[in-house]
């Protein structure tokens, strides 16, 4: 563990402000220009409902990582709450699933970006947008967080434009928006599993506890506000779609706001979408590199990876040596790798990352009100991370896998040379 006031510790400077914006940028870029389609897919005309069961799970898991965030505030997240509620394997399997997945989604959003950008370059604009992205966040997180406050800005603007159009134009129909269960209760399931996606991003908030200020204060209230805000405008985005398209047109859709735009009339707003879409991707990365250079600050001070990731900049006080790691892998698999279909794998090491978070949450009290949400957010977590599309079920379980497998050839490593 760092000491408070070492030369490795981190600078504290968000407020309330800053965290919220910052997990608004990881959510709203994430989720509604990525997740809606294929959840409709799924779900067909319960995808409101799926949605709803999304929420539920977010909510529960939020609970338990501002409890948390709020003991133990410093970089890692739930890395650092397993480690310390639960043992350094639970810990460890935490951080694990949080960088392999969270790295794939850098690459994701690095993509969508590229496609949105240049269709004919994606690669290479995903990966000067890795670099560029990269260097703000070297420069301080303040940077970081200025940034991200113009992106969010910009990608609200725009959905409220979206939400204006579709629900003032003559193709809306409300008729499209009744509720049932075409896709079956799996269906819901395994939509409300891809839609977690859309809301992961206020893990980034607890990510950087170590460098928010009045983190007891700040963290347990930062959390909710950008959970509450980002549920709000994905329910208005989803009604406005919903009623233009209809469940089965917008599980068609390739670019589904764009689409919905299209449908109500106004096809002169598609190249606006298109720039907010991409925007949005730019936040979602900034953010998400943000979280995953800190977990691995955070497992590098213990050894689970290499000890010189763990360095802290004299200056600019970041993970300088993290971060350029974090982001020469990713723009490595964004040059690569085509990995548009990660939403499935993302969410199933997401969700294992949060069950661990519940789990850890459940040991903070033995009253029985106490542990009914970490409860409710641990068997939600592996029921949706189970009724996944089964290729992500499997590669995900089969990462963990050999997370574990490196977990316990290290520790043999480590006994051999005690003996």
């Amino acid at each position: 563990m760092t000491q408070p006031g070492s030369a490795s510790e981190l600078r504290r400077t968000l407020g309330i402000g800053d965290a919220v914006v910052i997990g608004l940028g990881s959510m709203i870029g994430a989720g509604i220009f990525a997740a809606l389609g294929p959840a409709a897919r799924a779900a067909g005309s319960g995808l409101l409902l799926g949605l709803a069961v999304a929420a539920v799970v977010a909510y529960c898991n939020a609970t338990s990582s501002a409890r948390l965030a709020a003991l133990y505030p410093a970089s890692g997240g739930t890395y650092v709450y397993g480690r310390e509620r639960l043992g350094a394997f639970w810990g460890y399997l935490a951080g694990w699933s949080f960088v392999v997945g969270k790295t794939a989604s850098c690459a994701a959003m690095a993509l969508t970006v590229g496609a949105y950008v240049w269709p004919g370059q994606a690669h290479a604009v995903a990966v000067a947008a890795v670099v560029a992205l990269t260097a703000v966040n070297y420069g301080g997180i303040q940077k970081s967080a200025w940034l991200t406050r113009a992106i969010v800005a910009v990608v609200l603007a725009v959905l409220a434009s979206v939400v204006v159009v579709c629900l003032g134009s003559g193709s809306s129909d409300a008729g499209r928006l009744d509720v049932g269960t075409s896709g079956g209760v799996g269906g819901v399931l395994q939509a409300a599993g891809l839609l977690f996606f859309a809301f992961a991003g206020y893990a980034r908030i607890a990510t950087l506890g170590e460098e928010v200020r009045d983190p007891a204060r700040t963290i347990p209230r930062a959390i909710p506000l950008a959970l509450g805000i980002a549920l709000a405008v994905y329910v208005c985005v989803a009604v406005a779609v919903l009623s233009v398209l209809g469940a089965d047109g917008l599980g068609r859709a390739g670019a589904p706001l764009a689409d919905a735009v299209r449908a109500a009339g106004v096809p002169g707003l598609v190249p606006v979408v298109r720039v907010g879409a991409a925007v949005a991707a730019l936040g979602s990365l900034l953010a998400l590199i943000l979280g995953v250079s800190r977990t691995t600050l955070a497992m590098a001070r213990d050894r689970h990876l290499p000890g010189a990731l763990s360095a802290v900049h004299p200056r600019f006080q970041v993970p300088h040596r993290a971060e350029l790691a974090v982001g020469a892998v990713v723009a490595a698999l964004a040059a690569t790798v085509d990995v548009r279909g990660a939403i499935g794998f993302s969410s199933f090491g997401v969700l294992a990352y949060y069950a661990v978070a519940n789990a850890s949450a459940w040991t903070l009290s033995s009253a029985l009100v106490a542990r009914a949400l970490p409860a409710l957010g641990l068997v939600g977590c592996l029921v949706l991370a189970f009724s996944l599309p089964g290729v992500s079920v499997v590669v995900g379980a089969g990462v963990l896998a050999v997370g574990v497998a490196a977990y316990g050839l290290r520790r043999w490593v480590a006994g051999r040379r005690r003996a």
